[in-house]
This record gives C-alpha cells, structure tokens and sequence, in this order.
C-alpha cells in the first residue's frame, strides 16, 4: 500500500517536471511581465517626456495587441515546421530584443513598430508555452501562470531605480528588462530539454464545430481581455493622478505582482471543480471586484486593496481557459485551441486600452478611461456563463474509430 501511494504521488508530479514548469514559467515572464504589463509604470514618464495624450499612449498597447492577434494564430504553423524547442527559444529572444531596441529610440512610429513585432513573438512564447505546460501534468499548469506574476514583481522593483536616474530613465528601464529576458534564456533551454519526447508533439488544427461549442468562451475571453488589459494600462497613470508617488506606484505594483504569483497556485483546485464556463465567470466576478476600489476610493489604501484582488484572480482567466481547453480537446488540438481563445482575448486587448485612452482624453479624466474595465468585464461574466460542457473527447474518438473526418477547421496559421 505504501508503494502504491509512493507511485501515485510520483505520478502526480516529479522534480524533473517541476523543473521543467519553472522554467517554461519564465516565458510569461517575459512575454507578459516584462513585456506587457511593465509599460504600465514606464508609460508615465514616457507620455511626460515624448508628449503623448492618452490615445497614443494607448495605441502602443493597441499595436502591441494586433501583433499579438497575430502571434497566436501563426502559433502552431510555426511550431509544425521550425519544432517547439526552436519556436519557443526563439520567440523568447525575440521578445528580449525587442525590449532592448524599445530603449533606443523616442520615435512613436519606431515604438508602434517594435511593440508589434514583440506582440508577435511574446504570442507565440505564450501560447506555446501554455500548450507545453499543459502536456506536463495537470497539477502543474498554475506553476506556469506565476509567471506573469514573478514578472510583474521584478518589473516593479527595477523600473522605479532606473527611473530615478533622470529623463532617460524609462530607456535604462526598457535596457534592464530586455537583459533580464536574455538571461531567462538559459534556465528555460535546460527546462526544456527535461521534457519528454511526448510531450513535445506538433499541433492539430481545431475543428469548425468544436470553435462553435466554445464559442462563449471565446468571445467571454476577448471582454475579459480588454476589461483586464484597459485596467493594467492606465491604473498606475491612474494611482498618479490621485497623487500617488512614484514609490507608491512600484509598491502597488510589487503587491499586485506578489498577488498574482501567490494566488495562481491556488485556483488550480478551485477551477477544476468548475464545469462549463463557470471557472471564467467567477475570475471576471472576481476581477472585477478588484477594479473598483481604487475607482471609487481614491486613495492609497483602496489602490492596495485594488492590487491584491486584482492582482489575486486576474491571471486566473488565461489558467481557467487553458483549463478549459485541455478538458474539452484531444491533446493533439490543445496548442490549436489555446491559440485560437488566446486570439480572442488579445482583439480584447488591442480594443480596450485605444478606447479607454480615447475617453480619459474626451473627458480630461483618466478615471473615466479606468471605468470602462468594470464595464467590460460585466460583459464577460455574463457571457461565460452561456458556456456549456461539452463531451468534445468523446466525439473526436468517435470521430476517429468511425474514419469520419470534418475537413471544417479553424487553422492557426
């Protein structure tokens, strides 16, 4: 008995695999902690010293979401022909060196340019990074989701020191992120090698009819996006205006980051006892209950409580969708069905930080931009819940045994 709960606990996961979920972990931590959600603390000084209104500043985020658009639907043609070790290394040092170069130039059309370029390559980083963490083992998928998180606590512990050495200090911040992302690297290549071999596989496409079971997913995950995307861009310009300093914003930062890391291990359990799309609902409730606070208290105080809610369910949606995904789709279609959800959610992103930029600017409040995430993530919720379960595994195997083949898919590239 004591051998067979020996083998059982092996089972469920091994030190080689915690390795190997670590280290795929540093993918979000570039493609989102560094590369996304760091422009919130760097966007301030930036928008002082290039003199931007708040619908360019929101336009990079825009720019950065379309690329993104991009990424996660060529994400699986990639892996096929170039492998997912090549495809995923090499859209991590992309990512990398797109941060370095985005310290090396105040043009706005060159930064529109790299945040596009970098929206591609952190897409694929992501979405084949969750494939990936997906095929380890169940127990281990949130591991690969504290990575926003940890990449949100580094972001807001070295942006603020590069910001007070001048004018020049968001370049210095971009610089010091892009080397961070460079040095990622090796742990991540030694993680990935401790991966199985059948665990490395390629991608099938997802089929016409299972996108349209899934589809309240789809279109929950795209308000859900844009509802999360529009809060995390504008709320440390937000934090500023009530007259947050500029430690205080890196404080907000590093509890919401620390939020975030803590928390993603825990809604593993939570969400797997949801069915339809009741897991995305209750972390667009949750989320946003964390937007409010700080909108409807301004003050320090209710900007802390804003950052742990928020910071507490927000990476929870991908963790939930991803989920969803593998719970609903053969193995072989996870990459395929992740990517299109993850599609999804980035329209989400490149709508929701233009129009919030466009309305803090129309009404000269930026607080009136910040207030479309609630909004938006009402939709979400309302959305999701029209979600059902589905026995999508039964009726491929079906598929499968009877020969009969559906020739409708959604391609990925």
């Amino acid at each position: 008995m004591a051998t067979m709960g020996t083998t059982r606990t092996r089972e469920r996961f091994s030190l080689g695999e915690m390795f190997a979920a670590l280290g795929l972990a540093l993918g979000p931590v570039v493609a989102l902690g560094f590369s996304r959600f760091a422009y919130s603390l760097l966007l301030p000084p930036m928008r002082e010293q290039l003199h931007w209104n708040f619908a360019q500043a929101g336009g990079l985020n825009t720019s950065n979401a379309i690329g993104y658009i991009i990424g996660t639907l060529i994400t699986a043609w990639v892996a096929q022909r170039f492998g997912n070790r090549l495809t995923f290394l090499g859209s991590m040092t992309i990512s990398a060196l797109i941060l370095l170069l985005s310290g090396a130039t105040s043009t706005y059309t060159m930064l529109l340019v790299l945040r596009f370029i970098g929206g591609i390559s952190t897409a694929i980083t992501f979405v084949l990074g969750s494939a990936l963490a997906a095929r380890i083992r169940p127990t281990l998928m949130p591991v690969y989701f504290t990575g926003p998180g940890l990449g949100i606590i580094i972001s807001g512990i070295v942006v603020p020191t590069a910001l007070t050495s001048g004018s020049g200090g968001w370049r210095l911040g971009w610089i010091i992120l892009g080397v961070a992302a460079l040095v990622a690297l090796i742990p991540t290549w030694l993680a990935y090698r401790t991966l199985p071999k059948q665990n490395t596989q390629g991608s099938a496409m997802l089929r016409l009819g299972d996108f349209r079971k899934l589809s309240p997913t789809f279109f929950g995950y795209l308000l859900f996006g844009a509802g999360y995307v529009t809060y995390m861009t504008f709320v440390i310009a937000l934090l500023h205006a009530q007259g947050a300093t500029p430690w205080m914003s890196a404080l907000f930062f590093i509890i919401l980051g620390i939020a975030s890391a803590l928390s993603t291990l825990g809604w593993g359990p939570i969400l797997a006892r949801c069915k339809g799309g009741w897991g995305p609902a209750i972390v667009s409730a949750i989320v946003l209950i964390g937007t409010l606070p700080v909108l409807l208290y301004p003050g320090f105080p209710s900007a802390l409580v804003s950052a742990i809610i928020f910071g507490g369910s927000f990476m929870a949606g991908p963790t939930a969708v991803t989920g969803l995904c593998r719970r609903h789709l053969p193995s072989s279609f996870w990459t395929a069905g992740i990517a299109i959800m993850t599609a999804g959610f980035a329209v989400g992103q490149a709508i929701g930080p233009v129009l919030s930029g466009w309305l803090s600017d129309y009404t000269g409040n930026v607080s009136a931009g910040v207030w479309l995430a609630p909004i938006l993530l009402l939709l979400a919720l309302v959305i999701a819940v029209f979600q059902q379960e589905h026995r999508l595994l039964e009726e491929h195997k079906q598929d499968s045994n009877t020969g009969h083949k559906d020739h409708s898919t959604i391609r990925s590239s």
